[in-house]
């Protein structure tokens, strides 16, 4: 019994570190894997091509919970900074990546956007898109 409440704890604690969501490009692009620092470096919009080809960030709405894990785990910035960041970059002229309202809105932009990437859950994935990172 004791065997059976370890390996039941185990599995448990496993499937918390189990990734919920992706972030996602059309299938036709040739963008294979990014490592988070570009992800990142994209949707600050410091980065604007990967190999000669133009990348369009799309986020979800902020008040979704898929909006502030991306936040955490990717961009390492609260809505505060991030806002802070927004405001000095305004004054630059950069504006921030494209803002959907659901995450099936998203899903729709970046099949049918070429260069579009955005994030999505897991369990939206179908044969249109790829994923090149999992948080």
């Amino acid at each position: 019994m004791l065997v059976k409440v370890f390996i039941f704890t185990l599995l448990l604690s496993v499937s918390s570190f189990a990734s919920e969501y992706a972030v996602v490009i059309n299938t036709h692009s040739s963008i294979q894997k990014l490592s988070m620092i570009q992800i990142k470096n994209i949707f600050l919009m410091k980065k604007h091509f990967i190999n000669d080809k133009k990348v369009i960030p799309v986020n979800s709405a902020a008040s979704l919970e898929i909006r502030a894990s991306f936040e955490k785990n990717i961009l390492h910035k609260n809505r505060k900074k991030l806002n802070k960041y927004w405001i000095k970059k305004h004054f630059q002229g950069i504006q921030p990546p494209v803002v959907q309202a659901s995450v099936k809105a998203v899903k729709l932009f970046v099949k049918n956007v070429d260069g579009a990437i955005g994030y999505i859950p897991l369990k939206l994935l179908d044969s249109h898109l790829k994923v090149i990172y999992e948080f």
